[in-house]
């Protein structure tokens, strides 16, 4: 065992004993719980339950567990100000935290209580890297809100219906119920969001066991899954099966397929190739595309459906998904000691209208289509799935501007007509730093009744609940010198969802023209760990991972 390198120094036995290690558990492997629990988050604020009952797991299977906390940052309370830039890059404080703990102390294995949308892929990144035996545990989904008997979701019946109630579309005190009541309790917001989409991922990675990405978090059946998962951590060590022996590129695709088939978030592209990374494996955009054009999209959940996750859950889980798609996945160990193609042929799907056989799909295609073109020459996403067939294709002219919030005050102040292209820039990795979401300008147009006639553009991101012709992701990023820095307001812009292109109606000559008079802008922030994190940062293409 890894943990023998501690044990045999009389000094480091002592320290153990100081914190309560008997000397017969000198002899057990010891196992890392790296909890992510926090009062701030709804996702994490029911952890405390979920790593008692992992603890149990853990000694019951013969371990010695240990905690320590992590970070955990909700991107809905982070949003529309400052703390957004933090978000993703706490990605890489959380993976390298897992490293720095599990490293200086020889743990022999790691159970990884996560929920929310940067701190799953962080953990995954960290499992990749360590490689040391892992198991992860998603704490679960939100149960949906409810306001005369009708469900509620927190971006449909928050951050849209904000927006509807500045433009008169509906009254205050409608609003504040719908504030009250759209999210329940604990959870990841109960959408096929960023949160539930790396959950669910997850599950098709082998990285968590069988029904882990949808077991609601406010269930009995979530913590029996946590008990399980402690048992199961001691066995993969003694049995020496390490992360990268799952997380090959067999089991990506299989993930990335998932997510096509589930209708999950623009970000997975961003997550997946990071955790990839990690794990030494090329993540190209164009296998996202080309995954995406094969697999049928059979599972339509909010934002772009009117299904919620305990919906999911109920109709079968991931496994049920992996049923339909069976004849698609490929043959991959898990965590669980099952190959995933067991999983996937054991499975039951109960409602079919939740999951929709492949003869019957959504949508023929899957959720994410990669756009490239003169103003995207490496590439940009966009959720097909959430786009009215009406603004698959479009070309409007170019509304400009150089951060989200001054794209948000134009918004709010009516300056956005139907037809626009607004087009957000110096908000990607570098240029923002961080990719903030731009989860507030979306809901806005949404929440105006513009989402089926104006288009978005950015460099930055989307959240998991974005839905409308929003592509985001732009490579290379304005603050790179990337041709989306050059576009002027009232340029045309041209997207074509079906065709994959995404273009600037200006001549090369013209571009290079422009882009030969661009000057790099001054950084945003030029001291503290955004500073560090801008001048290391890479392409969304890339994962947006550290040099």
């Amino acid at each position: 065992m890894r943990s023998s390198q501690i044990k045999k120094q009389a000094p480091s036995r002592s320290l153990l004993h100081a914190t309560g290690v008997s000397r017969d558990e000198m002899d057990k492997p010891f196992i890392g719980l790296a909890s992510s629990f926090t009062d701030l988050v709804p996702g994490h604020v029911d952890m405390r339950s979920l790593e008692r009952v992992i603890e149990k797991g853990i000694h019951a299977g013969g371990g010695v567990s240990f905690t320590f906390g992590l970070p955990a940052i909700c991107d809905g309370i982070a949003m529309g100000h400052k703390g957004m830039y933090y978000s993703l890059p706490s990605r890489e404080l959380i993976a390298d935290e897992i490293e720095t703990m599990a490293e200086a102390h020889q743990l022999d294995g790691l159970v990884l209580l996560t929920a929310c949308d940067k701190i799953t892929p962080g953990m995954l990144m960290a499992a990749a890297r360590v490689n040391i035996p892992t198991i992860v545990v998603t704490a679960g989904p939100m149960m949906a809100g409810c306001y005369k008997m009708t469900r509620l979701d927190l971006v449909h019946d928050t951050f849209e219906a904000e927006a509807a109630y500045k433009h008169g579309r509906i009254g205050k005190a409608e609003l504040d119920n719908l504030v009250l009541n759209a999210c329940p309790g604990a959870g990841s917001c109960s959408g096929m969001f960023t949160a539930n989409t790396m959950a669910c991922a997850t599950e098709a990675l082998g990285m968590s066991l069988p029904y882990c990405g949808t077991a609601l978090a406010v269930s009995s059946k979530k913590k029996m899954i946590a008990y399980e998962s402690g048992k199961k951590i001691v066995e993969l060590v003694k049995k020496n099966i390490a992360p990268r022996k799952i997380m090959n590129l067999n089991a990506f695709m299989n993930a990335i397929r998932l997510d096509m088939a589930l209708g999950g978030s623009t970000n997975a592209v961003l997550h997946l190739t990071a955790i990839a990374h990690e794990a030494g494996i090329k993540l190209p955009v164009e296998l996202f595309d080309k995954i995406s054009r094969e697999t049928p999209h059979i599972a339509s959940i909010r934002p772009g459906g009117d299904h919620f996750m305990e919906d999911l859950e109920n109709a079968g889980g991931v496994p049920g998904a992996l049923h339909v798609l069976a004849r698609h996945i490929l043959s991959n160990p898990t965590v669980s000691g099952l190959n995933i193609r067991q999983i996937a042929a054991a499975a039951q799907v109960f409602d079919k209208e939740v999951i929709r056989p492949l003869a019957n799909p959504y949508h023929k295609q899957g959720s994410l289509a990669i756009l490239k073109g003169n103003i995207a020459p490496e590439g940009g996403v966009v959720k097909q799935t959430a786009v009215s067939s009406k603004m698959m294709r479009h070309a409007g002219p170019a509304k400009v501007f150089d951060s989200e919030d001054a794209a948000q005050r134009a918004i709010n102040a009516g300056k956005v007509k139907r037809g626009d292209v607004v087009v957000i820039r110096y908000e990607g990795p570098k240029g923002g730093p961080g990719m903030r979401e731009m989860l507030y300008p979306t809901s806005a147009i949404a929440g105006m009744g513009l989402a089926d006639s104006v288009a978005l553009i950015t460099d930055g991101r989307f959240s998991g609940g974005t839905r409308g012709p929003c592509i985001g992701h732009v490579s290379p990023e304005a603050a790179e010198g990337g041709p989306i820095s050059i576009v002027k307001d009232g340029d045309i812009i041209e997207i074509d969802i079906p065709n994959r292109k995404l273009n600037v109606k200006l001549s090369n000559t013209e571009i290079n023209l422009r882009l030969a008079r661009w000057k790099e802008p001054k950084p945003r922030f030029t001291s503290g760990w955004l500073s560090r994190y801008q001048r290391l940062v890479t392409s969304a293409s890339t994962g947006a991972v550290l040099k």
